[in-house]
């Protein structure tokens, strides 16, 4: 079924939010991404073979902060 992971990252732009997309859009495992910046949250599905810290990285490694991150499911 995979895994549901919900993070709270600080983004001020849209540029900030293109970029998180850019980053987990290449991702092997990713089948969905959700992204407010309205709301400031991130939502990731993907297959069971990615795990949470890996995704917590890659938005990590963008430059923006993450807040608070869970796993949903």
């Amino acid at each position: 079924m995979g895994h549901k992971y919900h993070f709270d990252v600080s983004m001020s732009c849209s540029g900030c939010s293109n970029a998180v997309n850019r980053v987990l859009t290449k991702l092997d495992g990713v089948d969905n991404i959700d992204i407010s910046l309205e709301k400031q949250t991130v939502d990731v599905t993907t297959s069971d073979s990615l795990d949470y810290d890996t995704v917590y990285q890659t938005i990590s490694k963008t430059g923006k902060k993450v807040n608070d991150g869970k796993v949903v499911f």
